[in-house]
């Protein structure tokens, strides 16, 4: 059945589901990783594919930006279509100095202070754990292909972190170094999963850091994250 924001035939989507944030980076992993794609949704240009890797049938389809915007994906995939898993592959920033520019990075749970929950279903949760079976697969996908990768807990803000004028104190309100990144979507794509009973994980290159003046271009966030996106499509 097509949503308001998705137009895709039911047997057109996979129920496992890559979701990056940009629709180019959609396109991206169509063109290079997937056999046989066909486009299964044009929707406000959130541009969705639906192809095979390694026999395996798999969607990749956009969030977007934000609580609200992967609210609405997510929430429609999982009730709507069935979906049964959701590997979100963004970009974050780095909360510690010990992690670089592209690293990845794997979120154990997301912590926010937000009202989106309470609008939602009048939840009242600011941490929601990650799906524990996607999270150990992805880990041993990345042991087998010797894919360093950093494993913690994750802040959704809903300020991109590089604009925010009291980051330190906002930093400061979470003293539990297992917060290692902070990125604007996981909150809400683990809480969908929990609500409907799914299962959900995401993946982060890092791609800024207070304690690195340099940071990756869009088009380097758009082609360089081959790491990511190979553990995401084994892990899956």
């Amino acid at each position: 059945m097509a949503t308001p924001h998705i137009e895709s035939r039911e047997e057109e989507i996979s129920e496992l589901v890559l979701m990056p944030g940009d629709p180019l980076r959609a396109k991206y992993i169509a063109d290079n990783f997937l056999e046989d794609v066909i486009i299964v949704n044009r929707v406000r240009n959130m541009t969705a594919y639906t192809g095979n890797y390694k026999g395996k049938r798999i969607t990749v389809f956009p969030s977007g930006m934000g609580i609200p915007s992967i609210g609405i994906y997510a929430y429609e995939l999982f009730k709507f279509y069935n979906v049964k898993k959701i590997i979100r592959i963004g970009t974050s920033g780095s909360l510690h100095k010990d992690i670089k520019l592209r690293d990845v990075v794997l979120s154990k749970g997301a912590f926010c202070k937000t009202y989106w929950n309470k609008l939602l279903d009048n939840g009242t949760d600011d941490y929601v754990e990650s799906s524990s079976m996607l999270n150990n697969s992805i880990l041993d996908v990345a042991d087998s292909k010797s894919i360093n990768i950093r494993y913690g807990k994750t802040i959704t803000s809903d300020v991109f972190d590089l604009y925010c004028d009291s980051m330190e104190d906002f930093e400061a309100n979470f003293p539990d170094d297992d917060f290692l990144s902070v990125e604007m979507e996981a909150f809400a794509l683990f809480y969908c999963a929990r609500k409907l009973n799914r299962d959900a994980a995401c993946l982060m290159t890092v791609v800024d850091s207070k304690y690195d003046k340099s940071s990756l271009t869009s088009e380097d966030r758009e082609n360089s994250l081959n790491d990511m996106i190979t553990l995401a499509l084994e892990a899956i």
